[in-house]
């Protein structure tokens, strides 16, 4: 008898909610129904733990094992930036890392939806309004990490919910009460919308609907006064968000605008999306009217599942300026390490090669004197617009020193210009013959964020005071 495959998961620990996710046989997502699971919504997240990342991820992960048995595959969905990881105890397949906007395009991608050539994803959760720049480049994807937002007192839509609970004397640690308060305005959304578009449309009048009862929890009335206010505090809060945004301070939809697509919990409320719609325009509409809550963990159970690729590949070359001596006369080149789609965030180190073999590069003149300016640069995917990536200090090596040149991508989305020493006479096994000797420590050299979207260099020949390194 055959055994069938361990499943594969993805796991999102959110503020309020811990969601695990895994695709049915026909490849639909669905929440995994673990005890004490809130149908729609996941685990509750412990008031003790909230904001406590990798103690949630842990305590996602030890209940589904408990409970469903070690998954084949795992994928964690964690904020751009914010790469934490459950400490492992040898019993957890080595976790992928996926970014909220690489598992929500995902989940678009899966559905057929098409997606614009440069995008936002507004994440709209309960503990912090993000919005991030997206550009689809050949199938990958490439982001800009949004600066994160000053956080309000409690998070996001969790400091919202904590103003309504307060306001009528509840605590916002109770789960009970914060399930209810969710089922309550899940039940009366419509008349929550119509309650705040008389006050949105007629501010002078607002006061008129102030003391209207929208629903009640734990036996306390909601008035329309209480959350037009917290509708305030989001609006704010995005505002703010968007602000951070190239021209994201504008004051009305334009056409040209890039598209937006809004996920998180806070963006199931339809008056803060009608705000953002008249800042950016209507978001892109969810596959199957896919919650905005689940978009990103149903993104990542399908990327585990393997039904759909995560495209979180850096989807542009990256190369340095070189010198090198052809024929006794000096020529400046540029060196090609990473062909576009190859640089995976977390990933190995990518060298420079030229005939299937490293290429070895010197950095510093034979008499060991001085440092070199080294040029980096990015060459998008298919033109030959190049942007400069930035500018690296190499120290001089000995006379005849040589290196293998590469450039790695770390889990945050930052990158590092990585110089290998090459050692031409370490022989191939060490001299006991049972192992081989260790590699010498590479030097690394930060370049920040690559460009999502190079734009042309207008200085295409290196400046005069940056050099190269030589070949």
């Amino acid at each position: 008898m055959t055994t069938p495959p361990a499943p594969a998961i993805a796991i999102d620990p959110g503020t309020r909610f811990l969601r695990v996710a895994r695709t049915r046989a026909d490849g639909t997502p669905e929440l995994v129904d673990l005890p004490g699971t809130v149908p729609g919504e996941g685990l509750p997240t412990p008031a003790e733990i909230r904001g406590d990342r990798e103690a949630a991820l842990s305590l996602a992960y030890t209940t589904y094992r408990e409970h469903c048995g070690m998954p084949g595959q795992l994928v964690l969905v964690v904020p751009p930036g914010e790469r934490a990881v459950p400490p492992g105890d040898g019993r957890m397949p080595r976790p992928r890392l996926l970014d909220t906007p690489h598992a929500v395009l995902a989940l678009l991608r899966h559905a057929g939806t098409p997606i614009a050539r440069r995008l936002l994803v507004c994440d709209l959760g309960a503990s912090a309004a993000g919005v991030t720049e997206c550009a689809d480049v050949g199938g990958s994807v490439a982001v800009v990490p949004a600066e994160p937002s000053p956080r309000a007192d409690g998070g996001y839509g969790a400091a919202a919910d904590k103003v309504v609970l307060e306001g009528v004397g509840l605590s916002p640690d109770d789960t009970g009460v914060l399930l209810e308060l969710g089922e309550a305005r899940a039940h009366n959304a419509r008349r929550i919308e119509v309650a705040l578009d008389r006050m949105t449309s007629r501010p002078e009048q607002a006061d008129r609907f102030a003391d209207t009862v929208l629903f009640e929890v734990a036996g306390q009335e909601i008035t329309a006064g209480l959350v037009h206010q917290v509708l305030g505090l989001l609006t704010d809060g995005l505002d703010q968000a968007l602000g951070r945004l190239p021209g994201g301070s504008s004051t009305g939809p334009d056409p040209s605008r890039t598209p937006v697509i809004a996920v998180g919990g806070a963006a199931r409320l339809r008056a803060l999306l009608r705000h953002l719609t008249g800042r950016l325009g209507r978001p892109i509409p969810l596959p199957d009217g896919t919650d905005p809550a689940l978009a990103a963990v149903f993104g990542a159970a399908l990327v585990a599942g393997g039904h759909v690729d995560p495209a979180d590949r850096y989807p542009h070359g990256v190369a340095v300026r070189v010198h090198r001596t052809v024929a006794g006369r000096p020529r400046d080149e540029e060196l090609l390490i990473s062909p576009p789609g190859t640089l995976e965030p977390g990933g190995a180190t990518v060298f420079a090669e030229a005939d299937g073999e490293r290429v070895r590069v010197r950095t510093g003149p034979a008499d060991g004197t001085g440092g070199r300016e080294v040029q980096v640069l990015v060459r998008a995917a298919g033109t030959g617009t190049a942007a400069p990536a930035g500018v690296v200090t190499v120290p001089p090596a000995g006379d005849g020193a040589r290196f293998h040149v590469g450039v790695c991508l770390a889990t945050d989305g930052t990158a590092r210009l990585v110089l290998q020493p090459f050692d031409h006479g370490r022989p191939d096994a060490h001299p006991a013959g049972n192992r081989r000797p260790e590699q010498p420590t590479p030097v690394e050299f930060p370049l920040g964020v690559l460009p999502a979207d190079p734009h042309p260099d207008p200085h295409p020949d290196p400046p005069p005071d940056t050099q190269g390194a030589r070949t």
